[in-house]
């Protein structure tokens, strides 16, 4: 089996350093990442400038653009042969809710999958990165269930979220829908040390909702999150309720 691992913190990123472990025992590795960080860049192209990359000592692709790039290159240009399935990872951080829309790792995943290449995301919910190192055996064993299925679903990437504890403490798996959340103060406004307003986005969770079965639940109680996601977003039960507004010109 020939498996892509790609992600958005960059080629040089220790989660996914621990993705390409525990995915060289179950098949033949060769990695496509940025060379930086690339985080929340969403399915971005780069199709302004051209594309460069370069290879490191061990062999890694290394690509001067998003992690959606990385995924086209590697299909079309870098690699000798079409990868049977993409890994993408393991990302640094929680990639939960509405997370997905904005993500590299996400999309990267995502655009596999257009291409019609069986996807992982995975991520990590915790902030003690240099923990994800413990994580390689349980990894392997997880992901090798996952490869070793027949008739992965079409139009489908499995989007997986570790939760923050050590990898023996682990509850098991459980899959799961979307959880919600809203961030707060999202915007913080400041001056630069000439005196001009400045803008940075970001900011604290501050509050989660979701069904019983929403994956920060999961999480949050040390289990592993599943979550499928399809590449048709169209709400099917609104279809009726829309085409009933007789919309015209």
């Amino acid at each position: 089996m020939r498996i892509l691992c790609t992600n958005d913190d960059g080629y040089m990123a220790g989660g996914l350093k621990v993705l390409a472990e525990a995915a060289k025992t179950l098949g033949d590795v060769e990695i496509v990442a940025p060379d930086r960080e690339q985080s929340a860049t969403s399915h971005a192209l780069t199709i302004h400038r051209p594309l460069r990359s370069r290879t490191s000592a061990d062999g890694t692709f290394i690509v001067d653009g998003t992690p959606t790039d990385c995924v086209i290159m590697a299909v079309n240009e870098l690699l000798t042969s079409r990868p049977d399935f993409c890994l993408s990872g393991v990302n640094h951080g929680a990639n939960m809710g509405e997370d997905v829309l904005y993500s590299g790792t996400v999309a990267a995943a995502m655009e596999a999958t257009v291409i019609g290449i069986p996807s992982v995301a995975l991520s990590y919910t915790g902030d003690d990165y240099e923990s994800l190192y413990a994580w390689v055996a349980l990894l392997e064993g997880f992901l090798k269930q996952i490869l070793a299925r027949k008739g992965f679903p079409k139009h489908t990437l499995l989007n997986v979220n570790l939760p923050p504890v050590p990898p023996t403490e682990v509850g098991g798996v459980k899959v799961t829908s979307l959880g919600r959340r809203r961030y707060a103060d999202s915007i913080t406004k400041a001056l630069d040390p000439k005196g001009r307003e400045y803008y940075w986005i970001g900011g604290d969770i501050s509050t989660w909702a979701g069904a019983e079965d929403a994956d920060y639940r999961a999480v949050a109680e040390g289990f592993i999150s599943v979550t499928p996601l399809h590449l048709d977003l169209t709400n099917y039960k609104l279809l009726e309720e829309i085409r009933g507004w007789d919309l015209a010109l």
